[in-house]
C-alpha cells in the first residue's frame, strides 16, 4: 500500500532534498542518521540505515576513500529490503539491483570512479515533495554531484567540531575522576 504524502517523516522529504539539490552526502548523513536514532521502533528503521549508507558511500566515493565507499555500498546493497522500500516510495528490487551492481563496478576497479545514483521513485507525490523542498533551499534540482564544491565535498574536514571535542574532553576528564575516588562501600 502506498503511503500518503503526510506519512513521510519531513527528515526523509529533506534527505532527499538534499541528496538532489546540494549532493552535500554529509548532510543526508546527519539528517536521516538524527532520524534514525531518535525512531528505534520504526518499521522502515532499516531503510533509514540503508540511505545512511547510501549518502555515506557516495561521501567516500567522491572523496576517492575506496575502502569506505565500497564497504558502505555493500552493506547498503545487502541491507536493502525491497519491500520497505517500497512502502516508502521507492521501488525497493531496482535499488537493491543499482546498489548491487553499483558495488560490483567499484570492485573491479582499483580506483572509485563517483557516479551519481538516482533512486528509483515509485511515487511521484514523493518527489515533487522533495523538489519543491528543494527549490525552497534555494537547490536546483538534479544538481550533479560533481558540480558541488569543496565545501561540501569535504564537508567534514571543514565543519565546526568544537561541541564534540568539548564533549570528549569532559567523559574524560570524568573517567579519571571516577577512577580516582576511592571506594568507601563497606558492605563487601
Amino acid at each position: 500500500m502506498m503511503p500518503s504524502l503526510s506519512s513521510y517523516p519531513d527528515e526523509y522529504i529533506q534527505y532527499l532534498a538534499e541528496y538532489y539539490g546540494s549532493r552535500d552526502y554529509f548532510e543526508c548523513h546527519e539528517i536521516m542518521e538524527e532520524h534514525w536514532k531518535e525512531h528505534p521502533g520504526s518499521p522502515q528503521l532499516g531503510c533509514w540505515l540503508v540511505l545512511i549508507r547510501i549518502a555515506v558511500a557516495q561521501y567516500h566515493a567522491r572523496r576517492g576513500n575506496r575502502t569506505g565507499a565500497l564497504k558502505l555500498m555493500g552493506k547498503a546493497a545487502e541491507e536493502t529490503d525491497p519491500i520497505r522500500f517500497g512502502e516508502i516510495g521507492i521501488d525497493g528490487a531496482k535499488l537493491k539491483k543499482l546498489l548491487g551492481d553499483t558495488y560490483r563496478r567499484w570492485s573491479a576497479s582499483p580506483v572509485i570512479a563517483y557516479e551519481d545514483l538516482d533512486l528509483p521513485f515509485t511515487d511521484s507525490g514523493l518527489l515533487e515533495q522533495a523538489r519543491s523542498r528543494s527549490l525552497a533551499l534555494g537547490y536546483p534540482w538534479g544538481i550533479r554531484g560533481s558540480e558541488a564544491g569543496d565545501s561540501v565535498i569535504h564537508r567534514h574536514k571543514l565543519r565546526d567540531r568544537s561541541d564534540v571535542i568539548e564533549a570528549r574532553e569532559q567523559s574524560v576528564k570524568r573517567k579519571a575522576l571516577s577512577r580516582s575516588i576511592p571506594n568507601t562501600d563497606t558492605r563487601q
